[in-house]
Parts: C-alpha cells; structure tokens; sequence
C-alpha cells in the first residue's frame, strides 16, 4: 500500500514539475504606432531588423496595431512547433475572436511580440474587454495560459 501511495505521489510531482516547464512572466497589452519599430538599420537596409523579440502580426504589411508583448520562460522545454492562441473580447461585441500565431523559440526566456494590425484591430483607442492568451503544444496540449482580470469572471445573468 505504501508503494502505490509513494507511486502516486511521484507521479503528481511529476506531473506538476511537467505542468510548471513553461510560464507567462507577463503579458504586457498595448498599442503600438508604426513608427515605434523603426531602427536606424531599417534606413541603411530597407528591411526590419530582427531584435531580441520575435514580432508576428495578423497583416505582416502592417505594424501600427495592438500588441501582446509575451515573456515566457522555458528552461528545460524548448518550443518547436507550438502556437500561441489569442482570445479576445472587444467592446463590439460579447463573442471572443480568436488569433493563432506559431510559436518557436529555444531553451531560456523568450519575448514574443503578438501584433493584431490591420483590419484585425477597430481603432488605436480601442481597448480590448478581456482577453486570454494560451501556448499550445503541437500535440494539442496547453503549455501555459494567461489572462487578463475580466476573462476570468463568471457570466453574469440576471436577478
């Protein structure tokens, strides 16, 4: 009986060590002007400099938009073929809408740069009214999630 429950009691810490591989740090949401990615290298080269993040967005043409800025920390898990899901509610409506974007990155913390530009975004003022964040293996499994303070809240109906 004492093996079974020193089984279990391994494999729960397992799991939970297993669970812990990957984290947000923090999601930092924002929006971000166009201007706000040019480096003096863009002058001289005519293209945008790859810097410490990784930058994706939903129209690559388009940089000014709303940003997820993402640091996650991976010590022992390196992230192949993974995605970011993005779910989020804007003032226009009470349906999340939903962005993918691939996720890569080797071993250590990594800063990924979650952009919806274009028509993805309504407007710069606009904010969004909850919105979660997941990192999805490419099995299927969720690596880590994050959410802002309004997803988490229960569906309120009435009296």
């Amino acid at each position: 009986m004492r093996r079974i429950l020193a089984a279990c009691l391994l494999l729960g810490a397992a799991t939970a060590v297993r669970a812990a591989e990957v984290d947000f740090v923090r999601v930092w949401p924002g929006w971000r002007t166009a201007d706000s990615f040019m480096r003096i290298s863009e002058y001289f080269t005519g293209h945008e400099p790859e810097g410490d993040s990784v930058v994706l967005r939903t129209h690559p043409a388009d940089r000014a938009g709303y940003y997820f800025v993402a640091r996650i920390k991976h010590p022992k898990t390196p992230i192949a073929g993974a995605k970011f899901v993005l779910h989020v509610i804007l003032p226009t409506g009470p349906l999340p809408e939903v962005f993918t974007f691939p996720a890569n990155a080797p071993l250590g913390t990594n800063l990924f740069e979650l952009g919806l530009t274009g028509a993805d975004w309504p407007a710069r003022r606009t904010r969004p009214v909850a919105w979660m964040l997941e990192l999805v293996a490419a099995d299927g499994r969720q690596l880590a999630t994050h959410q802002s303070f309004l997803w988490s809240k229960p569906n309120q109906t009435g009296p």
